[in-house]
Protein backbone atom coordinates (compact mmCIF):
# COMPACT_ATOMS: atom_id res chain seq x y z
CA UNK A 1 0.00 0.00 0.00
CA UNK A 2 1.35 3.41 -0.93
CA UNK A 3 1.35 6.29 1.49
CA UNK A 4 1.23 9.98 0.66
CA UNK A 5 4.53 11.74 1.19
CA UNK A 6 4.62 14.80 3.38
CA UNK A 7 5.20 16.96 0.30
CA UNK A 8 2.16 15.49 -1.48
CA UNK A 9 0.02 16.01 1.58
CA UNK A 10 1.15 19.64 1.85
CA UNK A 11 0.25 20.28 -1.80
CA UNK A 12 -3.22 18.82 -1.30
CA UNK A 13 -3.80 20.87 1.86
CA UNK A 14 -2.53 24.05 0.17
CA UNK A 15 -4.79 23.56 -2.84
CA UNK A 16 -7.80 22.94 -0.63
CA UNK A 17 -7.05 25.98 1.51
CA UNK A 18 -6.55 28.15 -1.55
CA UNK A 19 -9.90 27.15 -2.99
CA UNK A 20 -11.70 27.72 0.29
CA UNK A 21 -9.97 31.06 0.90
CA UNK A 22 -11.12 32.65 -2.35
CA UNK A 23 -14.67 32.90 -1.09
CA UNK A 24 -15.69 33.37 -4.70
CA UNK A 25 -19.35 33.38 -5.50
CA UNK A 26 -20.03 30.17 -7.44
CA UNK A 27 -22.47 32.15 -9.64
CA UNK A 28 -19.70 34.54 -10.69
CA UNK A 29 -18.19 32.06 -13.14
CA UNK A 30 -21.47 30.82 -14.61
CA UNK A 31 -21.66 31.18 -18.38
CA UNK A 32 -24.56 32.92 -20.02
CA UNK A 33 -27.22 30.32 -20.86
CA UNK A 34 -29.43 31.08 -23.83
CA UNK A 35 -32.79 29.37 -23.49
CA UNK A 36 -36.13 29.58 -25.26
CA UNK A 37 -39.16 28.43 -23.26
CA UNK A 38 -42.06 27.31 -25.48
CA UNK A 39 -45.61 27.81 -24.20
CA UNK A 40 -48.66 26.89 -26.27
CA UNK A 41 -51.12 26.15 -23.43
CA UNK A 42 -51.33 28.70 -20.64
CA UNK A 43 -53.46 26.53 -18.34
CA UNK A 44 -51.08 23.57 -18.51
CA UNK A 45 -47.72 25.35 -18.74
CA UNK A 46 -47.64 28.97 -17.55
CA UNK A 47 -47.31 28.46 -13.78
CA UNK A 48 -44.58 25.82 -14.20
CA UNK A 49 -42.77 27.91 -16.80
CA UNK A 50 -42.68 31.02 -14.62
CA UNK A 51 -41.46 28.97 -11.65
CA UNK A 52 -38.80 27.20 -13.77
CA UNK A 53 -37.57 30.50 -15.19
CA UNK A 54 -37.28 31.99 -11.70
CA UNK A 55 -35.31 28.93 -10.56
CA UNK A 56 -33.09 29.14 -13.64
CA UNK A 57 -32.28 32.79 -12.95
CA UNK A 58 -31.60 32.05 -9.28
CA UNK A 59 -28.71 29.77 -10.17
CA UNK A 60 -27.69 31.63 -13.33
CA UNK A 61 -28.63 35.31 -13.24
CA UNK A 62 -26.72 35.81 -16.51
CA UNK A 63 -29.09 33.52 -18.42
CA UNK A 64 -30.69 35.04 -21.49
CA UNK A 65 -34.25 33.72 -21.56
CA UNK A 66 -36.95 34.20 -24.18
CA UNK A 67 -40.47 32.89 -23.64
CA UNK A 68 -42.25 32.29 -26.94
CA UNK A 69 -46.02 31.88 -26.83
CA UNK A 70 -48.58 30.91 -29.43
CA UNK A 71 -52.04 29.35 -29.63
CA UNK A 72 -53.58 29.13 -26.12
CA UNK A 73 -50.14 29.86 -24.69
CA UNK A 74 -50.62 33.60 -25.17
CA UNK A 75 -53.51 33.79 -22.70
CA UNK A 76 -51.44 34.20 -19.52
CA UNK A 77 -50.10 37.46 -20.97
CA UNK A 78 -53.58 38.99 -21.21
CA UNK A 79 -54.14 42.00 -18.99
CA UNK A 80 -55.94 40.68 -15.89
CA UNK A 81 -55.12 36.98 -16.53
CA UNK A 82 -54.99 34.78 -13.43
CA UNK A 83 -53.93 31.22 -12.72
CA UNK A 84 -56.29 28.50 -11.40
CA UNK A 85 -55.71 29.73 -7.82
CA UNK A 86 -56.64 33.29 -8.71
CA UNK A 87 -53.09 34.65 -8.68
CA UNK A 88 -52.41 37.27 -11.35
CA UNK A 89 -49.73 36.31 -13.84
CA UNK A 90 -48.60 39.87 -14.48
CA UNK A 91 -46.72 40.14 -11.17
CA UNK A 92 -44.39 37.21 -11.94
CA UNK A 93 -44.05 38.29 -15.57
CA UNK A 94 -43.10 41.83 -14.54
CA UNK A 95 -40.50 40.55 -12.06
CA UNK A 96 -38.96 38.26 -14.68
CA UNK A 97 -39.04 41.00 -17.32
CA UNK A 98 -37.06 43.19 -14.88
CA UNK A 99 -34.47 40.38 -14.80
CA UNK A 100 -34.16 40.47 -18.59
CA UNK A 101 -36.64 37.79 -19.64
CA UNK A 102 -38.41 38.49 -22.94
CA UNK A 103 -42.04 37.44 -23.49
CA UNK A 104 -42.88 37.00 -27.18
CA UNK A 105 -46.41 36.64 -28.55
CA UNK A 106 -47.16 35.11 -31.96
CA UNK A 107 -48.94 37.54 -34.27
CA UNK A 108 -50.36 34.68 -36.36
CA UNK A 109 -52.19 33.56 -33.21
CA UNK A 110 -53.55 37.09 -32.80
CA UNK A 111 -54.81 37.09 -36.37
CA UNK A 112 -56.30 33.58 -36.18
CA UNK A 113 -57.99 34.22 -32.84
CA UNK A 114 -58.91 37.82 -33.64
CA UNK A 115 -57.12 39.20 -30.57
CA UNK A 116 -56.08 42.86 -30.31
CA UNK A 117 -52.55 43.66 -29.08
CA UNK A 118 -54.12 46.04 -26.57
CA UNK A 119 -55.38 43.02 -24.63
CA UNK A 120 -51.81 42.16 -23.52
CA UNK A 121 -49.78 43.39 -20.56
CA UNK A 122 -47.03 45.90 -21.42
CA UNK A 123 -44.25 43.33 -20.83
CA UNK A 124 -45.33 41.48 -24.00
CA UNK A 125 -43.47 41.81 -27.28
CA UNK A 126 -44.76 40.55 -30.61
CA UNK A 127 -43.15 38.34 -33.23
CA UNK A 128 -44.53 37.43 -36.66
CA UNK A 129 -44.69 33.67 -35.89
CA UNK A 130 -44.10 31.85 -32.61
CA UNK A 131 -42.86 28.62 -34.14
CA UNK A 132 -40.66 30.46 -36.64
CA UNK A 133 -39.18 32.48 -33.74
CA UNK A 134 -38.40 29.30 -31.78
CA UNK A 135 -36.69 27.87 -34.86
CA UNK A 136 -34.70 31.06 -35.42
CA UNK A 137 -33.54 31.19 -31.80
CA UNK A 138 -32.47 27.55 -31.85
CA UNK A 139 -30.80 27.39 -35.23
CA UNK A 140 -29.37 30.88 -35.72
CA UNK A 141 -28.85 32.09 -32.16
CA UNK A 142 -27.87 28.85 -30.42
CA UNK A 143 -30.67 28.80 -27.84
CA UNK A 144 -31.52 25.63 -25.96
CA UNK A 145 -35.19 24.58 -26.14
CA UNK A 146 -37.28 23.97 -23.02
CA UNK A 147 -40.94 23.12 -22.83
CA UNK A 148 -42.39 23.13 -19.33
Amino acid sequence: MKYLTTASLLVIVALGAGCAATGADPKANVAEDKVVYHINDSNAQAVAALRNIGNHLEVNPKAKIVVVTHAAGVDFLFDGAKDARGNPYNIAVEQLKNQGVQFDVCQITLRNRNIDKKKFIPESTFVPSGVAEITRLQQREGYAYLRP
